[in-house]
């Protein structure tokens, strides 16, 4: 559940519920909210810059978003320094659009291949976002590529988060293990 615009009390109303795993894609947010409900299991979904990765990441679950080789080197810092792997997923541009972050499919080779000196990190699979269609199933071949990469590089890492709000029925047709919704969860209670 994406609760990036989602006061408190909803989470916590959530949380009373049993649900347990929430993103946020701004660090502030995060902080704020992970203070208030630590007993979540909280994901970083958005961009997150080297100067707030101290601060952040002993809250997290689970990175979604290591957007290039730079960050992904710095957590691995990060995960050695304090002993223990940082989970994180590869973020694939597979829609190609300039107006998003992420690895370029073609430059997946290098950075996998980095992968086994890089100690303080452990991949667990690779995230998308689609390009916005009024209709979803235009986002499949977004879908299928990343599908296709993570076969491609290591059938073994465990997730695909791909699919929001608008197409997560088709990421999950196209494999998704995990989906960011926010907007059709939360409509009404914000």
């Amino acid at each position: 559940a994406v609760t990036k615009t989602i006061d408190i009390d909803v989470v916590q109303m959530l949380i009373d519920l049993g649900h347990r795993d929430f993103g946020e894609n701004r660090p502030q947010e995060l902080w704020r909210k992970a203070a208030a409900i630590p007993d979540a299991n909280w994901h970083f979904i958005g961009h997150l810059q080297r100067n707030k990765l101290d601060r952040t990441m002993p809250l997290v679950s689970l990175m979604h978003s290591v957007d290039s080789e730079r960050l992904l080197i710095a957590l691995s810092d990060f995960g050695v320094k304090r002993g223990s792997p940082v989970p994180v997923l590869l973020e694939v541009n597979c829609s190609r659009e300039e107006s998003k972050g992420g690895l370029t499919p073609e430059s997946l080779a290098a950075i996998a291949n980095r992968l086994p000196s890089l100690n303080g990190v452990r991949v667990n699979g690779l995230m998308t976002m689609a390009a916005y269609h009024e209709n979803p199933e235009e986002c499949r071949p977004t879908f299928r590529e990343l599908h296709e990469l993570r076969n491609q590089f290591d059938p073994t890492w465990p997730h695909l988060s791909m699919g929001m709000s608008n197409d997560f029925e088709v990421a999950i047709e196209e494999g998704a293990t995990l989906v960011r919704v926010g907007t059709t969860r939360f409509e009404g209670l914000d």
